[in-house]
């Protein structure tokens, strides 16, 4: 798909027109949540932006760094990452944090820290508990019945 000029589609299809659309939207943006991390108050944005939605699907896969930073700063901002980094993070208190802020852009109140804290901890018990479960033992083979043994065909 392309950026076409408006004079290049006369005769074709009318253009949908989404500028159009939104700025028509009475819709009020809903307040972002404020948060305080490492001496700093973050405002989170009122909707989840589409950046973080896409980022999301691709971190998923990734531990590249500079993926997460992409991911966090579109709702934290470019260098929070950084900040907290710097400030010693650890995993633990940046998982409770994205699952705290996630839950709290979509509906803000929905989720407290303790119970992100909680959340987090499950999450990381039920992986802990996937990779050091024992896998099932084979089932042992059937042996199977023997044979008749074959007789020359000739009767006795």
């Amino acid at each position: 798909m392309t950026d076409l000029d408006t004079d290049q589609l006369e005769g074709a299809h009318e253009v949908a027109d989404f500028d159009a659309f939104f700025a028509e939207q009475t819709e009020k943006e809903p307040e972002g949540v404020p948060l305080k991390l490492y001496g700093r108050t973050y405002i989170l944005p009122g909707t989840l932006p589409a950046l973080f939605t896409l980022q999301l699907h691709r971190v998923q896969n990734s531990a590249r760094p500079e993926d997460i930073r992409r991911l966090l700063g579109a709702l934290f901002g470019p260098d929070a990452v950084d900040h907290w980094a710097e400030a010693g993070m650890s995993d633990r208190h940046l998982g409770i944090v994205l699952l705290w802020s996630t839950a709290n852009v979509a509906e803000p109140g929905a989720v407290s820290m303790q119970r992100a804290a909680e959340l987090y901890d499950e999450r990381e018990q039920a992986k802990s508990a996937g990779k050091a479960a024992p896998r099932p033992a084979k089932s042992k083979a059937k042996t199977k019945p023997k044979a008749k043994p074959r007789s020359s065909g000739a009767r006795s």
